[in-house]
């Protein structure tokens, strides 16, 4: 038997350029025959699609137009982002550049838990999460006094996304307060808080109501004692508000409390000089969250956590002398287990310093302001359309609206006809005690008529 060619070493390339040319041509078929945003049909539908392609998950032998076959399969049945009328969920076309960087990665395969598997990728690391956490706290950080003298030490974590990232923030949190640590955050805090207050053994979150979708720093019960950790949010995830940043700061630090901030949504408008102003007030976070997978168009995952004192991030030190052993670490070998939780790390970074270095702030922030835009027009063609209702104008890239004088019931079942369709996918959120036909707009190159047809596509769907 002849042994499969390797995607690494001197022959690599060679081994890869015909696969890569399968994959093209079996993404393009498939996008074909899928024919729109989503497949057609419905779960049961696109179960047997995959099944029929599938056939026998380990057969006796290989089938060497399995890569061909599945990607296919893949594609025909995937809800594709860069379709105009795929807008629902926080789920954006990753840039070519980007998605190129990947495969590099996937074929070095360097594991960031020790130097010696990731030479240049642990440093590559190092240098841009200090940058990104510039990014969000300033350098020195603001606030932080004379540079020469202050503590503060900016750094930042690569993750796989908001969970993790939220998770590590509130084990930073417990580590430097202690375990009775609270967590305190709105209704309109991403889940992923609470189930890591859960999960951490903390004490049980106070969730603060918000009606009006963001966290008021009124609400905030001044009868709480003890430790707290603040969790504010910077874009949720149901209308993309943004949480009063600055009075929430003003609070913690009359309390004396730790204040972290989801920004996994809205973290990617600090790349706008137009719209950065909206974070204002982020810079005083212990701890932020970012997804670059969001607003920064990268493949999954592309997570970060901010941290404004790296001195924070002793809590994490492991040893394991295989990986970090003190001698080798007194010689100089970078110890790079204390940078997550996790030990076997792909090189994230790579994709995403691709794309910081090719595009600059000028690329990215074009980007940001041209979803943004086409959300405020989309707002603006809901409200003039008397068939339709708006919530409210879009802070970042989400519209929330619904059809006219339609019920609830309605309103769900217009969405669930459009994916069963195949037609577009639109999500849904609850907001001021109705449901909505939610609209997230990540896709730079939509067009103004697209944002028309998707409006008339849902019109016609509606029951009457």
């Amino acid at each position: 038997m002849n042994t499969p060619p390797l995607a690494s070493g001197p022959e690599g390339p060679d081994a890869l350029r015909p696969l890569l040319d399968t994959v093209l041509e079996a993404l393009g078929e498939g996008a074909r025959a899928r024919g729109g945003p989503l497949p057609a049909g419905g779960p049961t539908e696109v179960a047997a699609r995959v099944r029929a392609a599938l056939g026998d998950v380990l057969p006796a032998e290989g089938d060497p137009e399995a890569l061909r076959h599945l990607v296919r399969a893949l594609a025909e049945g995937a809800a594709d982002p860069a379709d105009p009328l795929c807008a629902a969920h926080l789920h954006c076309p990753p840039l070519a550049v980007a998605t190129a960087a990947d495969l590099a990665a996937s074929a070095l395969n360097p594991s960031l838990d020790s130097w010696d598997q990731a030479p240049a990728g642990s440093e590559l690391e190092a240098l841009v999460t200090r940058r990104l956490a510039s990014e969000v706290y300033g350098n020195p950080p603001r606030g932080a006094g004379n540079c020469a003298t202050s503590p503060h030490r900016l750094d930042a974590l690569v993750t796989t996304g908001g969970t993790e990232s939220n998770q590590l923030a509130l084990l930073l949190a417990r580590e430097a307060l202690g375990p009775g640590v609270r967590l305190v955050c709105g209704e309109n805090a991403h889940h992923s808080l609470p189930s890591a207050a859960w999960l951490l053994g903390m004490p049980a979150p106070f969730i603060v109501p918000t009606p009006d979708g963001t966290l008021d720093p009124a609400a905030l019960d001044t009868t709480l004692h003890g430790p707290l950790v603040i969790a504010a949010t910077a874009g949720t995830t149901d209308a993309g508000l943004i949480d009063p940043l600055p009075e929430i700061a003003d609070w913690c630090a009359q309390r004396g409390a730790r204040l972290h901030v989801d920004a996994a949504y809205g973290g990617g408008l600090l790349f706008s000089t137009r719209h950065r102003d909206k974070l204002t007030g982020i810079e005083t976070a212990d701890t932020v969250t970012l997804d670059l997978h969001k607003l920064g168009w990268q493949p999954v995952a592309a997570g970060l956590l901010a941290v404004r004192n790296a001195n924070d991030l002793t809590a994490l030190h492991q040893h394991a002398d295989y990986l970090n052993a003190d001698d080798d670490t007194e010689a100089g070998l970078p110890d790079l287990l204390g940078r997550s939780l996790r030990t076997t790390r792909r090189p994230d970074i790579l994709k995403i310093a691709v794309t910081l270095k090719t595009l600059g702030r000028t690329g990215l922030g074009a980007l940001v302001d041209q979803v943004c835009a086409r959300a405020r027009e989309f707002a603006q063609l809901v409200h003039d359309h008397p068939g339709f209702e708006l919530h409210q104008p879009p802070t970042i890239s989400t519209v929330l609206f619904r059809p006219a004088g339609a019920t609830d019931d309605a309103v769900a079942a217009v969405r669930r006809k459009l994916l069963t369709d195949g037609h577009a996918v639109l999500g849904r959120a609850r907001a001021a005690n109705r449901l909505w036909l939610k609209v997230t707009l990540l896709n730079p190159t939509t067009r103004p008529t697209d944002l028309a047809g998707l409006l008339k596509l849902v019109e016609g769907t509606t029951p009457r």
